[in-house]
């Protein structure tokens, strides 16, 4: 007779990353009022969830799109690489165009909306551990508009930019300085010099302060 399966091996292990903690109380007890999630982790920065996640390699990633040092999105592409078997849903007050773009560009499996969150986000978890995708309906609805928008759109030079090269972008728009955002990367402040020289060519910007308002714009950074 095979083993029964335990309830511990139902268990969805699940990290959550938002850069305001009485927002992560909040959603960790909508979370584990289903008996089936376990949230073994928090962070409060993009940094801190891949680290994290490095760690725990958990079923599930709940990121903020808005955070510190790395928004959600650029955590969840790092995400994918150092920890592949973890799953990514994006928390995000924002249901449109541009941002969900570019969640179907990072690969995500889940976009929650944050106003529906009582609602969708226990739900969101169990369908995308289960190896589905879960999209809010507002954020359903635009992902659908996109999907149907003719293959030859306009590129976006963004998609242009590599994953290091979008690290440091947010780094300096936030105010970091090279030598600062060198240490938090593990580069060295040459080699952060050379992906800023990079990035302002890439999108046409020309200094900080054009950085910064690419970042406002692009919902990197708070405005």
């Amino acid at each position: 007779m095979p083993p029964t399966e335990t309830a511990a091996q139902r268990t969805i292990r699940i990290v959550l990353a938002d850069d305001h903690a009485l927002v992560r109380q909040g959603f960790r007890r909508l979370l584990e009022d289903d008996p089936r999630i376990e949230v073994a982790g928090e962070a409060g920065t993009g940094m801190e969830a891949i680290a994290i996640c490095r760690e725990l390699r958990p079923a599930v990633a709940l990121l903020d799109l808005a955070m510190p040092e790395l928004n959600g999105l650029a955590a969840a592409e790092e995400i994918r690489r150092e920890a592949p078997e973890t799953k990514v849903i994006i928390l995000s007050m924002h249901a449109d165009a541009s941002h969900i773009q570019q969640a179907l560009r990072a690969g995500v499996q889940g976009y929650v909306l944050k106003d529906a969150a009582d609602l969708d986000l226990a739900q969101a978890v169990s369908a995308v551990a289960g190896g589905g995708t879960f999209w809010s309906p507002g954020a359903a609805a635009i992902m659908a508009d996109l999907l149907r928008q003719p293959a030859e759109a306009a590129a976006d030079p963004w998609d242009r930019l590599t994953l290091r090269e979008r690290e440091v972008l947010q780094l300096i728009a936030s105010g970091k300085s090279n030598k600062e955002a060198a240490a938090m990367l593990g580069i060295s402040p040459n080699t952060v010099a050379v992906h800023r020289a990079n990035v302002m060519a890439t999108l046409g910007l020309r200094g900080a302060a054009e950085m910064a308002l690419y970042a406002v714009k692009r919902g990197l950074i708070p405005g």
